[in-house]
């Protein structure tokens, strides 16, 4: 069993997504203590994205190895966000919210939306986890870190704070992609689930190469960032988490 998700975790995440439904044993506790669910099947999981997604100021770190590059992000693509209901109207059509349910809830509801059905997806985001953690912790931390299952941390947070380890760990591993400067953390890494085109680089300042390869067997692999690395890139590897004291 173990090697399945070794050999796939991307695949059978979707699938353990899909068969955990609306809940893995019925047993909310928080659902039970507020207001119902309602009918309506919660939102698809997107599979990991098909390439890598590149990190604004990838490159060589410059010269002071700090590898802060500017922040690209345009306003004008930027789509302007709906009205959100204020916290003060936030009520079920039957029932209450209890206290964490609201606070979930805040700054999240647009207009015109029922906040059970925005609550839903919250709990389905619990639900989630719960279900893969208990099948294989490491495919819950990944499926967090690749945003298969998205908006987690608030999440878990309000609704289901039983789980924050796997967001803890989660904020410190990497998807595919590049990551550059600030964001990378010196220690001991391995890849959750790598497919049989994984490959990984490690460069430092100037672009210099400190480490790299590729896995043809779909077996993890484990690496190691240097102090020194300034740009780590992966393709094809799914996801990678922190091993060891010093991630």
């Amino acid at each position: 069993m173990k090697r399945l998700f070794l050999a796939g975790a991307a695949v059978f995440t979707a699938v353990a997504l899909a068969a955990c439904g609306s809940s893995d044993d019925g047993k909310d506790p928080e659902a039970a203590g507020g207001a119902q669910r309602s009918p309506a099947s919660g939102p698809s999981v997107a599979g990991p994205a098909s390439t890598p997604t590149a990190v604004p100021g990838a490159g060589d770190g410059g010269e002071d190895g700090s590898g802060a590059g500017p922040d690209t992000g345009s306003d004008a693509a930027k789509t302007p966000e709906a009205p959100k209901v204020p916290s003060d109207e936030l009520t079920p059509a039957t029932g209450t919210f209890t206290e964490p349910q609201k606070e979930y809830l805040v700054d999240r509801v647009p207009r015109g939306m029922d906040p059970a059905a925005v609550l839903q997806t919250g709990q389905e985001t619990c639900d989630k986890l719960r279900y893969l953690a208990k099948v294989d912790r490491r495919t819950a931390v990944a499926s967090i870190v690749t945003d298969e299952v998205p908006d987690a941390a608030p999440a878990v947070a309000h609704l289901c704070p039983d789980r924050q380890d796997l967001v803890d760990e989660a904020a410190k591993g990497y998807a595919d992609g590049t990551h550059t400067g600030k964001a990378l953390r010196p220690g001991r890494y391995r890849s959750a689930a790598p497919t049989t085109a994984c490959t990984w680089e490690i460069r430092g300042a100037g672009g210099k190469a400190l480490g790299g390869g590729t896995s043809h067997s779909g077996e993890p692999v484990r690496i190691t960032l240097a102090p020194a690395a300034r740009t780590f890139t992966s393709t094809g590897c799914y996801a990678w988490l922190p091993e060891g004291d010093d991630s």
